[in-house]
C-alpha cells in the first residue's frame, strides 16, 4: 500500500489549521478522531520460537507480565485471550482495545529483534477483527503444551482454508472452556484430550510460511501510514489483505 498524505477532518475543540497540516493513518480511522472509539478488537498472531528455547515457561511469564503492565497503562481497556504454546511456535488470541493489541505487537516486534536471548524467530498476524459484539473468551490465560495437536495437512491447503481451519479450531475451542479458568490452566481436556477443538501446530507452521499474512513489522507501518482518501469518488482507499476484516 502507497501511502498519501490527506487532511485531517476537523471538530469543534481543534484548530482547523492544525488538522489541515496532519495526516490521517489507517489506525486514527479505526480508533480515534474519524470515528467511534472501538471498544473491542481481536487480533491472532503466530510466531516460530528459537530451536534452543530450552524453557517454553518463559513465553508465558513474558506475556503475563506484559498484560499485567498494559493494565495499568490502559485501566479502562480489558484483555481477554488465549495463548498456546506449542514445541516449535505459538499461537495467541487478544480480545482488547486497539491500544493494547499495537502494543502486544511492538512487544513481539522488538522481541525478534533482541540480539541475544530472543524468543522467538518469525511471526504472522492471521486474523484482526473490529467492533467486536462479544469477546470469545472470559479472560486470558495461557498453556505450554508437551504435544503436536491434530491431524496431518495435505500439501495443497490454500492460505484461506489454513485461516478458516484455524478459526474455526479456536471458536470450538473457547465452546469447551470454563467461564473462569485459573490463570495459566487452559484445561487439558480442553485442549489436547479432544480432538475436535484442537489447534493443529502444522495449521500454524504452514501459515508461517504465507507471503499473504504481515508480520507485525509490516502491520504497525500499514496502521502508522497515511491513509488516502478520495473526496471525488467518496471512497477510502483500505486494505484487501486476508488478515483483516
Amino acid at each position: 500500500m502507497t501511502p498519501h498524505k490527506i487532511s485531517r477532518i476537523s471538530s469543534a475543540n481543534r484548530d482547523p489549521e492544525e488538522e489541515e497540516s496532519a495526516p490521517v493513518s489507517m489506525f486514527d480511522v479505526r480508533n480515534g478522531d474519524m470515528s467511534e472509539r472501538i471498544v473491542v478488537q481481536r487480533m491472532i498472531v503466530i510466531a516460530r520460537l528459537r530451536p534452543d528455547l530450552a524453557d517454553r515457561t518463559e513465553l508465558g511469564a513474558h506475556h503475563k507480565k506484559l498484560n499485567f503492565q498494559l493494565s495499568k497503562r490502559y485501566t479502562l481497556d480489558n484483555t481477554t485471550g488465549l495463548l498456546l504454546i506449542y514445541p516449535s511456535c505459538l499461537l495467541h488470541v487478544i480480545e482488547s482495545s486497539g491500544d493494547v493489541l499495537v502494543s502486544v505487537l511492538r512487544d513481539l516486534t522488538d522481541m525478534q529483534q533482541q540480539p541475544d536471548g530472543a524468543l522467538v524467530e518469525a511471526s504472522k498476524v492471521v486474523f484482526m477483527a473490529h467492533n467486536l459484539q462479544s469477546r470469545m473468551f472470559h479472560q486470558w490465560s495461557y498453556k505450554v503444551l508437551d504435544a503436536d495437536q491434530g491431524n496431518r495437512l495435505e500439501e495443497e491447503e490454500s492460505t484461506e482454508a489454513l485461516v478458516c481451519s484455524l478459526l474455526s479450531a479456536l471458536q470450538k475451542l473457547s465452546e469447551h472452556l470454563p467461564a473462569s479458568p485459573k490463570p495459566e490452566a487452559v484445561p487439558g481436556s480442553a485442549v489436547g484430550g479432544t480432538p475436535e477443538p484442537s489447534v493443529p501446530q502444522a495449521v500454524l507452521m504452514k501459515l508461517l510460511t504465507r507471503d499473504e499474512l504481515l508480520t507485525p513489522q509490516q502491520h504497525l507501518q500499514m496502521f502508522n501510514s497515511p491513509l488516502n482518501i478520495s473526496m471525488d469518488a467518496g471512497q477510502v482507499v483500505r486494505s484487501s489483505c486476508l488478515n483483516t476484516v
